[in-house]
């Protein structure tokens, strides 16, 4: 069936700071599905959505009409609760790949549906698919099977599972029209939804490479996720955390898979330990197995120590096509880069500011993310830090080493690799992992 709506007009009404029917949301969404409506007109229509917003009731509208135009799975045969976390994305953010087999190992069902890399910031798919034959698009069908046996799945939107979602994402990344409160909303919202979560955790990000940088907008997503999903039936709890400088000290596709699976045997830097562990705790108690927060990071502390949640990566990963070796030995089965570079201190002090988004961006040059929705990404591309905030250097100490196939991407990046890192004199005041938590 080929859409007869005329996107002009709705297109022209949004950027003057009109709202749109529901009739009218719905067969946008529609045609965005089915693929008649041409992405430089979805583009338009984005633009005005970023400049103008949507009221309440278009956003409403128009989350139902991106889960509607695919299927909804449910679980309520499954025989303990399903709860799902999101992140809004940031730089090193590789919590997803070491949270959902914990908190599966916990007694949770975690149908998670994540994303590709989007602006500076990484995608779950893509460290998953650097990992040797892992398969991130699935049908229903298979999607019911991995979490059934795994008690988790990580997969992407197929074309059955929100699939206007699946197109408007790719278009957001590659426009500039990612900033957008009701944008964010509805994408996250309407993939949770379609994946049949009961309930939803999610961390939001506040700091320079957060795509919210400013706390009072992290706050407002966070309002406007709650609400939505209070609206749509799905309970939401969102806490804030920090951007300000990357988590964890491996920014790439393979060594962040390396870096969750230090985590789970263990170890891993204490940043994404503790954040692992707090929202593992958050989602627990969303979904009834413990009576609170403490009592939720004892379980999880508990599936790290038996390598319960180890074991679970291994089963998810092989159900899903993946070379289970990976997990047991990832410097063998894991991509990395060819090349390295290494970037000194310029002087002796002590670090003061590790500037997130300058180095996602020099990531994304790298060929870690995407500058248009057709890159491929390089899965051995990465930057590792030797130094985060508060850490005492001398000249010409080693700030982090840039690990490239391509030597003009390299050029490219290293400049910004190197801005990102500030020395002074005196260690900056700590800041705190978890800023806030609302719902």
């Amino acid at each position: 069936m080929k859409t007869t709506l005329a996107l002009p007009p709705l297109i022209a009404r949004k950027r003057d700071g009109g709202a749109l029917a529901d009739g009218e949301i719905r067969a946008l969404i529609d045609g965005a599905a089915r693929g008649t409506i041409p992405d430089y007109q979805l583009a338009a229509l984005l633009m005005a959505i970023v400049w103008r917003g949507l009221t309440n009731r278009e956003l409403v509208t128009w989350t139902r009409a991106m889960v509607d135009s695919g299927e909804r799975l449910q679980w309520s045969s499954l025989p303990g609760p399903t709860v799902d976390k999101h992140s809004t994305g940031g730089v090193g953010d590789k919590i997803s790949l070491c949270l959902a087999p914990l908190c599966a190992a916990a007694g949770l069902y975690v149908p998670m549906m994540a994303g590709r890399a989007l602006g500076h910031t990484g995608g779950t798919l893509d460290k998953l698919e650097a990992i040797p034959g892992f398969r991130t698009a699935l049908s229903p069908a298979e999607f019911r099977r991995v979490l059934t046996r795994a008690g988790f799945v990580l997969a992407g939107q197929s074309a059955r599972l929100a699939p206007a979602d699946r197109v408007l994402y790719a278009l957001r990344d590659a426009t500039a029209t990612v900033e957008s409160i009701p944008l964010i909303a509805s994408s996250i919202l309407s993939k949770k939804i379609a994946e049949g979560a009961g309930a939803l955790v999610m961390d939001v990000k506040v700091g320079s490479g957060a795509f919210l940088p400013a706390r009072s907008q992290a706050r407002a997503l966070a309002g406007a996720l709650i609400d939505l999903g209070r609206r749509l039936g799905l309970r939401v709890r969102a806490i804030l955390s920090d951007m300000d400088q990357p988590l964890g000290v491996a920014i790439g596709n393979a060594v962040e898979v390396r870096e969750a699976i230090d985590v789970l045997r263990g170890g891993g830097p204490p940043d994404v330990r503790a954040l692992t562990v707090r929202l593992g705790a958050e989602m627990l108690v969303l979904g009834g197995l413990t009576r609170d927060r403490r009592a939720g990071a004892r379980r999880i502390e508990e599936a790290i120590a038996s390598g319960a949640g180890l074991d679970r990566l291994r089963l998810g990963v092989g159900l899903q096509g993946g070379e289970e070796r990976a997990i047991d030995d990832p410097d063998r089965h894991l991509p990395r880069a060819r090349h390295t570079q290494v970037v000194h201190a310029s002087r002796a002090g002590v670090v003061t500011h590790v500037d997130a988004g300058a180095l996602g961006r020099a990531a994304t040059l790298l060929g870690v993310g995407r500058l248009r929705k057709e890159d491929r990404i390089a899965p051995g591309a990465a930057i590792l830090l030797h130094a985060k905030a508060g850490a005492a250097v001398g000249r010409g100490d080693a700030l982090c080493t840039i690990r490239y196939d391509d030597g003009g991407r390299a050029r490219a990046a290293r400049p910004l690799a190197e801005a990102a890192f500030r020395i002074g004199s005196a260690a900056p005041r700590a800041r705190p992992l978890v800023l806030e938590t609302l719902g």
